[in-house]
């Protein structure tokens, strides 16, 4: 469905907005759950369905916006030419990279040495919107036919034994497997690398190729059929795939006690094709259902939406200067900023509070952004300079 003022397709904002809602929920409890830096929120046996629940729709978030990411980059070069395109993403991609260096890492961190350097999805984004950059000076179907194997096929590493050492299990690790490895710079620096970047370029790729769907000529009931079908195959082939328990996921389901809770534990480091399946699926039904569906809410969601990036780094610095502030407010001392347990400063290992408050303090965050989310759409949609197509 198409805004009668701006062109933008309000579908597309509604769902990205709401991934961007629920991703602050994770990163609020990152920082202000008693056990985030203690205890994994998936562990069937010592988690509880409310923290299983609230670690667990996160999941939804970083495929959902890179798919949209993806989805968007072909929105956005239908009026440029193909060398205009390529140079867009190209230029894009290797911003983003910067800014996870920098602005993210510090967001999270609020470290000013950057002694941990932090790589994950506006990384692994960046990284994918320059392959994808390449790529479009070739065709619709060659993005269409990497973005497929990618994604269905990354889990062959699975079943290889890769080395343990060396130049090649570094780019490997990078590009494919990374579960969250960690590389020296020198002795005081180091990168942690949490999104493999191939298979998440898979998911951009797949984005990017069902861009046609959202063309003005296309027609809209068609578009909802095409979305209603896809959506349901990719859930229906996790299930197969799932109780088959044959491939796609290194964390095979095991039947039996807690079985609930490791049907639906995914990998997402990096994203298996049973992760895909799970979290996209629901994503691309949700993308049929707003066509038609809009109310108070999705228009709220919707604001958040057209403006990812601001959003994303914003709330970053706001979340972690709240936790500056309790952490003085609840009698810590400066000698405690820096825990060598916990990757971001201010935030002990055993700081937090329960669950009650982590959602308090979300739903605060997220509410406070609104009014600036609000703002920086409007300046975008009545200011043309050339670096407000980069945010």
């Amino acid at each position: 469905m198409k805004s009668a003022t701006t062109n933008r397709i309000v579908s597309i904002d509604i769902l990205r907005g709401l991934v961007m809602i629920i991703m602050a929920l994770d990163h609020t409890r990152d920082f202000f759950h008693n056990t985030a830096m203690t205890a994994d929120p998936l562990d069937p046996a010592t988690t509880t369905p409310m923290l299983y629940f609230t670690r667990w729709i996160t999941h939804y978030c970083a495929s959902t916006f890179v798919f949209l990411s993806g989805l968007s980059a072909y929105l956005s070069s239908k009026n440029k030419t193909t060398n205009e395109a390529s140079s867009f993403l190209l230029k894009r991609g290797l911003w983003l990279i910067i800014v996870e260096v920098t602005l993210v890492t510090f967001g999270l961190t609020f470290n000013p040495f950057y002694n941990f350097i932090i790589l994950q999805v506006i990384w692994a984004i960046g990284f994918s919107m320059v392959l994808l950059g390449l790529f479009v000076r070739t065709s619709y179907k060659v993005i269409l036919a990497i973005g497929l194997l990618l994604v269905f096929a990354h889990n062959v590493f699975d079943y290889i034994a890769l080395p343990k050492t060396g130049v090649t299990t570094v780019i490997t690790t990078l590009l494919m497997t990374t579960r969250g490895a960690v590389f020296p710079i020198d002795k005081n620096h180091v990168i942690g690398a949490f999104y493999a970047i191939l298979p998440w370029t898979g998911l951009m790729f797949l984005g990017y190729s069902i861009g046609p769907w959202f063309k003005k000529d296309f027609p809209a009931e068609r578009r909802k059929k095409l979305l209603l079908v896809t959506g349901s195959a990719a859930i229906i082939l996790f299930i197969v795939l799932r109780f088959t328990r044959v491939y796609g996921d290194p964390g095979l389901w095991k039947p039996g006690e807690h079985s609930i809770f490791s049907f639906f534990d995914t990998s997402k480091y990096p994203p298996s094709l049973q992760y895909t399946c799970m979290t996209i699926g629901p994503s691309i039904l949700l993308l049929a259902f707003f066509e038609s569906f809009q109310s108070s809410l999705t228009r709220v969601a919707s604001v958040y939406g057209r403006v990812p990036f601001f959003y994303y780094i914003l709330h970053f610095y706001i979340l972690h200067t709240l936790l500056v502030i309790l952490f003085y407010a609840t009698g810590h001392s400066s000698a405690q900023i820096f825990d060598p347990r916990s990757p971001f400063a201010f935030r002990p290992v055993n700081f937090g509070y329960g669950l009650p408050i982590v959602y308090l303090i979300w739903l605060s965050v997220v509410a406070v952004l609104y009014l600036p989310a609000k703002w920086f759409n409007h300046y975008k949609m009545t200011h043309q300079q050339w670096w407000l197509s980069y945010l």
